[in-house]
């Protein structure tokens, strides 16, 4: 069964407002078994347009992934959020097939 994942890239605006959404949104990445594939640290904007942060989150599956953002918890997380960053987030599943030849 392929997994799922969150594809976000942020901008901070409010640093030390954002700990809240993130002591909120932990509640929720607990909950539904989120492992961190990509939290913050450097990147490249090589091509096209992007946030200062990216974040990858890995749930079990795609419904997971889901429920999640749409759970009561992440709510919380999202209110918390308003003001103090702002995201693009896609939620999508992963590719579980074979890989393509070279």
């Amino acid at each position: 069964m392929a997994k799922g994942y969150w594809l976000v890239s942020a901008d901070i605006a409010d640093p030390e407002g954002y700990k809240q959404y993130l002591a909120e949104s932990g509640k929720a990445f607990a909950k539904f078994g989120a492992r961190f594939l990509v939290r913050g640290g450097p990147s490249e904007q090589v091509e096209g347009k992007g946030r200062s942060r990216f974040v990858v989150p890995e749930f079990k599956d795609y419904a997971a992934a889901l429920e999640c953002y749409r759970s009561p918890e992440y709510s919380v997380a999202r209110a918390a959020r308003n003001g103090r960053a702002v995201f693009d987030l896609v939620i999508t599943e992963g590719f579980d097939g074979p890989q393509p030849a070279n």
